[in-house]
């Protein structure tokens, strides 16, 4: 239930900024070209709408196990190498999005206190981007080691099979 909504809401929001984004840098193509002005603030909101708009899409994606993957080598082992592969992968990956969410928050705090140049936005709203992902997939690999460790996990999800997602 809380999955759905959170997907359905990043979806939204996602839609949001990207239409923002496309509005932002159209326009003021089309004001510097037309008219000789432009928004001033254009290039610097776009840019940190297309930073949340990264991060939360890369959310999004290891949320439906989508990231892509060598599974060659993994996929010809047995069920118990491929849950033995399972768990190091989570387990490295879960580390890296620790330090990651760790560092992202010392950047988060410590940009609080500067602002943008233009829009004087805190630079800290914009870094947390980076802590919202990092903690949302820590948060999601911690639940695939629960359920890799607790015999929940399917055969089917233990290989990452991104061959057939293009078609």
């Amino acid at each position: 239930m809380f999955s759905r909504l959170f997907e359905r809401g990043a979806n939204v929001l996602m839609i949001a900024m990207m239409a923002a984004m496309v509005a932002l840098v159209f326009g003021n193509v089309v004001l510097r070209y037309a008219f000789n002005s432009g928004i001033v603030f254009s290039e610097e909101a776009s840019r940190f709408v297309f930073m949340w708009l990264t991060l939360v899409g890369a959310l999004l994606v290891m949320k439906d196990n989508a990231h892509l993957g060598m599974s060659t080598i993994v996929a010809r082992l047995g069920e118990t190498g491929q849950r033995i592969c399972r768990g190091i992968a989570d387990l490295g990956a879960l580390a890296c999005c620790l330090l990651l969410t760790h560092g992202a928050w010392k950047l988060v705090v410590i940009g609080m206190d500067d602002r943008a140049p233009v829009t004087g936005v805190p630079l800290g709203a914009v870094y947390a981007c980076l802590l919202v992902s990092s903690a949302g997939m820590a948060l999601i690999l911690l639940n695939s080691l629960w359920r890799l460790l607790s015999g929940r996990m399917p055969r089917e999800e233990l290989v990452n099979d991104t061959g057939s997602a293009g078609e």
